[in-house]
């Protein structure tokens, strides 16, 4: 019993902080050094974006001769009753084309997005804007989106989604 508290009261001896005092009375001897000014900081300086209302750069500029329809157009309209695909709860940007596959009931396009790699084929609906796929050809899949004019009409945008080449 006397053995441990012999040890805990053996790291009171010795008095090895004479040292450490001797020091710590010359650091707090030393003079104060002078505190560095906070840095400039740069005046801001408001930005106004003013491009809001033209077309994004990142998308493919409509074209209405492509089309084949005037903007506009009455013709031109989605089914509104037809049963939704699970695809068309999507972007079209999201998609990406990894490849086909052909079997004895025809060709598909295999697209990547939407959480994982879905079978396509012709007549199938893709993205938010009514996409219909019209070709599948072995480097792109060529989708008609019926979007809406502005005005109360229709037409009709042709989108591509070509095949991603692995690097």
């Amino acid at each position: 019993m006397l053995a441990p508290l012999f040890l805990a009261s053996g790291c009171n001896f010795g008095g090895g902080f004479a040292d450490l005092q001797a020091y710590m009375d010359e650091v707090r001897a030393r003079p104060p050094k002078a505190i560095e000014p906070d840095p400039e900081v740069p005046e801001y300086e408001p930005f106004t974006y003013t491009a809001a209302s033209k077309r994004s750069p990142f998308q493919v500029p409509v074209r209405l001769a492509e089309a084949g329809r005037q903007a506009g157009s009455r013709d031109v309209r989605p089914d509104e009753t037809r049963v939704k695909q699970f695809l068309e709860g999507f972007n079209i940007e999201m998609f990406n084309m990894v490849g086909t596959l052909s079997n004895e009931e025809g060709l598909y396009a295999l697209v990547s997005g939407a959480g994982g790699v879905h079978r396509v084929r012709v007549g199938d609906y893709l993205g938010r804007n009514h996409g219909r796929i019209q070709s599948i050809g072995d480097a792109q899949v060529d989708v008609v989106e019926i979007v809406p004019d502005g005005e109360g009409g229709w037409i009709e945008r042709p989108r591509s989604i070509s095949l991603k080449e692995r690097s």
